[in-house]
């Protein structure tokens, strides 16, 4: 769930700063720039965790900061393919439903990724497993904020960085709104997946 990631990044040390522990400084800067960001084709940064080495510091013309190339590691959520974790239901819609982890919301499972067969509530919008037993069917609820089991079955990178020439509207700019920079489809048609209730009992 959790990876060491190897990075690279020019740190820029502003003057008022010169006179700190350049470590410390450094330490302070990359948490500050990457922490709970989504680095493209990486997945999301939690903390650093050490710096490896250091390479030349320049001093730029008419900037009086100080620019060094640093070599990195970045403790980094990135679960793996058939990964099983464990999140909460944020919400449900037709397409599917929304699963929450705490610190990472953007988890999503499809529709027929689901425990079969399973039907969507309209009136509730909540899905529900069609449960049959010898004597009758059940609708085993699958609840907001009920705890549910999942795999990974597939991870989605969007690169966020701005295109096109300045000034021109994207026509696509409501879709890209709510684009995720880093998005997980989860699985839960196996059994011992979907919620933790129908296991435990």
């Amino acid at each position: 769930m959790f990876v060491l990631a190897t990075m690279k990044d020019t740190v820029r040390i502003p003057p008022n700063l010169l006179n700190l522990d350049t470590t410390q400084t450094i330490i302070s800067i990359l948490n500050k720039k990457f922490a709970n960001k989504v680095v493209h084709n990486v997945g999301l940064c939690i903390a650093l965790w050490d710096i490896e080495k250091y390479e030349k510091t320049f001093i730029y013309p008419g900037d009086g900061a100080t620019h060094t190339v640093v070599h990195f590691r970045f403790v980094v959520f990135r679960p793996f393919v058939d990964e099983i974790l464990t999140g909460k239901v944020k919400s449900s819609t037709k397409e599917g439903i929304h699963v929450s982890m705490g610190f990472f919301d953007d988890i999503f499972i499809p529709a027929e990724a689901l425990i079969f067969p399973s039907k969507f509530n309209e009136k509730e919008q909540l899905w529900a497993w069609e449960y049959q037993t010898d004597d009758a069917k059940h609708d085993l609820i699958i609840d907001i904020g009920e705890e549910v089991r999942f795999r990974v079955m597939e991870e989605k990178f969007v690169d966020m960085s701005p295109t096109g020439p300045d000034g021109v509207e994207s026509t696509d700019s409501d879709t890209d709104a709510k684009k995720s920079p880093y998005t997980i489809i989860g699985f839960m048609a196996d059994p011992g997946l979907g919620m933790l209730s129908w296991w435990n009992n």
